[in-house]
């Protein structure tokens, strides 16, 4: 797949024509289809209107809602969209059955060189791809909410998914603005299986009277949360250092020994002396000039992000109230 000139975008709910703003404003025609036509055209008229405020504020560049008139339509059905796109998204609603119903209905209606990818969010990408005669075309492209703002997409192939394929698509994504992460096909993938372990937790603080709802979102946001623009769950362990997460951990384990477990690989680093930033090897960190390097960049962040926050946060926001 070179550059597509058209693409399908089946699913015209929110996500979907995130999608197709995003892909459009790259310079892609994008064809939307729903349910019904009604279905499409509304969808097609909320991405214009979200499009207006988006140029508005500032959001997109000057002339991006005339473009995207001009790059966005309807369709009639999934197939009259899907006739001549040369990648086709589906972003129906996450349920198995409907998506499976889609899948085959595209694959029935398009060439045999058509890109056919799911934005599922935790189904599996195998289950999904036996909707498929030919998966060898076929992976998921999980886009996250709001997919116009969000750069990160998780590219999932599964068994049979080509190489040429998923390259197209890293290459197309990347091209148009995101961030392709490829992941293995596991539920939940990389980042829906993170963020829902995080909203247990929270659960479980609030349930447990630790914490109301809204100090709990502000910790997050002012702690932790506050540096993961930068670094991950390893760069920010590094810097901390692993002998000090396996003493948490030990605290952790003996008050919840049914939910938190010490992992393997931590332990493993820490009896080898490799406790991060400290010592210049840990998960991430190779060498005491790059924990050195990564500590000074962490610092500008954090400051420009402190002051990007104050500056556009009203009051009740910052508190968290």
């Amino acid at each position: 797949m070179n550059w597509p000139e058209q693409v399908a975008i089946i699913g015209a709910g929110y996500m979907g024509r995130g999608i197709a703003e995003v892909l459009a404003l790259a310079g892609t025609e994008c064809v939307l289809a729903d349910v019904s036509a009604e279905r499409a055209a509304d969808g097609a008229a909320g991405l214009f209107s979200d499009a207006a405020r988006h140029e508005e504020d500032g959001l997109i560049p000057a002339g991006s809602l005339a473009a995207l008139r001009r790059r966005v339509r309807s369709a009639a059905s999934v197939e009259d969209a899907v006739a001549r796109a040369e990648y086709v998204v589906e972003a129906v609603y996450e349920d198995g059955a409907t998506k499976t119903d889609v899948l085959g209905r595209i694959e029935r209606s398009v060439s045999p060189a058509t890109v056919i990818s799911t934005n599922t969010s935790a189904i599996s990408v195998r289950a999904l791809s036996q909707a498929l005669d030919d998966r060898t075309r076929f992976l998921g492209a999980h886009w996250f909410n709001p997919p116009q703002f969000v750069p990160g997409v998780e590219l999932i192939a599964c068994q049979e998914t080509s190489v040429a394929t998923i390259n197209a698509v890293d290459t197309f994504l990347a091209q148009a603005g995101k961030w392709p992460a490829r992941v293995t096909d596991s539920p939940g993938f990389v980042g829906n299986r993170l963020q829902y372990a995080l909203f247990q937790e929270a659960a479980a603080l609030v349930e447990e009277g630790i914490a109301d709802a809204n100090t709990v979102d502000l910790i997050v946001r002012t702690t932790f949360g506050f540096r993961l623009p930068f670094f991950g769950p390893f760069a920010i362990a590094d810097m901390a250092g692993l002998d000090v997460y396996r003493g948490a951990y030990r605290v952790l384990t003996e008050s919840y020994p049914d939910r938190f477990q010490p992992p393997e690989m931590l332990g493993a680093l820490v009896d080898q002396g490799r406790l991060g930033a400290k010592t210049g090897s840990g998960f991430v960190i190779r060498s005491a000039d790059e924990a050195a390097s990564l500590a000074a960049r962490r610092d500008r962040q954090y400051v420009a992000l402190a002051r990007l926050v104050e500056s556009t946060q009203d009051a009740g926001a910052a508190t968290g109230n």
